[in-house]
Parts: structure tokens; sequence; C-alpha cells
């Protein structure tokens, strides 16, 4: 599958959770391209970013059942990629 990297890392998950695995262990969180794997999940963070990335952990996030008014639907799902990086380095997630 031939995604563009850009295409591939959505955005970056900012939680509560996440910020103590980065401070804790150098993980950072993002929504990523449903069809995207792990190897070109790490490549594109280390080209976007310039890191090194240790490890990447996938998960397949399914929509929640939600209700408006009268009519019963279901959100979208998305895919989530924990990456480890390299000890010592940083995502600065603030810039634009």
């Amino acid at each position: 599958m031939k995604i563009n990297i850009y295409d591939i890392v959505m955005e970056p998950l900012i939680t509560e959770k996440l910020a103590k695995a980065t401070e804790a262990s150098c993980q950072y969180g993002f929504r990523v391209h449903p069809e995207a794997n792990k190897k070109e999940v790490k490549a594109a963070v280390e080209k976007i970013f310039n890191v090194h990335v240790e490890k990447v952990n996938t998960m397949n996030v399914s929509g929640k059942w939600r209700r408006v008014r009268y009519v019963a639907g279901q959100t979208a799902a998305w895919k989530k990629a924990i990456v480890t990086l390299k000890k010592g380095e940083k995502i600065d997630l603030t810039k634009n």
C-alpha cells in the first residue's frame, strides 16, 4: 500500500493519560490512517518529526453508539498508534 507520509499521521492525540506516558517513557499518541501498518507509521513519524522510533503499538478504536434526538447512529471508527521514542528524544507538538 502506498500512502503519502503526511496522510498516514493525521493528528496527535493529546490526553491526560498520554501526557503522563510522555513524561514517564517518551510515548506519543497519533491518530493514523486506518490502512497503515506499524512499519509505515514508524517511517512516517521518523521522517516528519526527525526522531528515532523504538516501538509502535497500534489499535483500532470502534465507533460508539450515539443518539441525536430520535435517530440512533454510530460515530466513526478510527486507528490509534502509540509511538515510543529513543531515550532522551522529544517531539514538540506545540509547533504549527
